[in-house]
């Protein structure tokens, strides 16, 4: 059996235009990784609002750009 680095894989992962914010119904920008593995989306709004708190704990953070434009 192989041992994948979930945050890894999500991380290398490209967002689509299906993918939404975890805080409201708009598209997602910004996927956020946090140590436990555990995985957030967010779009811009949201992602600036929580990005201080999310650094913090030491999230890896992919995105930024609109997708599926």
């Amino acid at each position: 059996m192989t041992n994948i680095d979930t945050a890894t894989v999500a991380t290398e992962a490209p967002l689509t235009a299906s993918d939404r914010c975890d805080r409201c119904a708009a598209a997602a920008q910004v996927r956020a990784v946090l140590p436990s593995g555990f995985e957030l989306l967010f779009c811009g709004h949201h992602f600036a609002e929580h990005r201080d708190k999310l650094e913090s704990q030491g999230a890896a953070v992919t995105g930024g750009e609109p997708v599926g434009v």
